[in-house]
């Protein structure tokens, strides 16, 4: 009888185990495929986002923007509130042209809950070929832009022309600080 008992239970443990197992195997192939979805979703976002810009859709374009998100362009003293950004943008929307930024490439990435992703994307922009990079949040079923951060390229060879160009505007914004 306790034979039987033991055996009973180790049979029992087993089961458990490959029920575990089993289980987080799914669970696995689960987040896998829910992580592809995401990025397939955000990918989908972005796209409209810049095609939102590039229609002058300001609704369109800053309601992808969180209310607390920040834009951070290409001169070092633009660090855009929504509100600041949307201020500052408005004319160029109501004119009917905005920017047009086109996406060569784009790599996103998931959290492991699926509710945050960053991404860093190259662009084709009137300046040139640009770096976009940023983090959306999922809130209430829907992304939003947490911060957006754009960046002109310079490739390595043209560096030190670049930095000859913005020595001028850099001593001026740098009295602003000590360091």
């Amino acid at each position: 009888m306790l034979y039987s008992k033991v055996i009973i239970m180790k049979i029992t443990l087993i089961l458990i185990a490959l029920f575990t197992f089993t289980n987080c195997g799914k669970m696995l192939i689960n987040r896998q495929t829910d992580s592809v979805a995401i990025k397939k979703e955000v990918d989908t976002f972005l796209v409209n986002w810049h095609k939102a810009a590039s229609d002058a859709n300001f609704d369109a374009y800053f309601n992808a923007l969180d209310s607390s998100s920040f834009y951070i362009g290409t001169a070092a003293e633009e660090i855009w509130t929504k509100k600041d950004f949307s201020a500052f943008s408005k004319p160029y929307f109501d004119k009917g042209k905005a920017w047009d930024f086109k996406t060569l490439e784009r790599n996103i990435q998931v959290n492991n809950i699926g509710n945050f992703v960053w991404f860093n994307e190259l662009l084709h922009t009137w300046m040139g070929t640009c770096r976009g990079s940023g983090v959306l949040e999922k809130v209430n079923n829907n992304w939003v832009i947490k911060q957006y951060v754009l960046s002109v390229t310079i490739p390595n060879n043209d560096i030190q022309a670049v930095i000859k160009a913005k020595q001028k505007n850099d001593s001026i914004f740098l009295k602003n600080y000590k360091y």
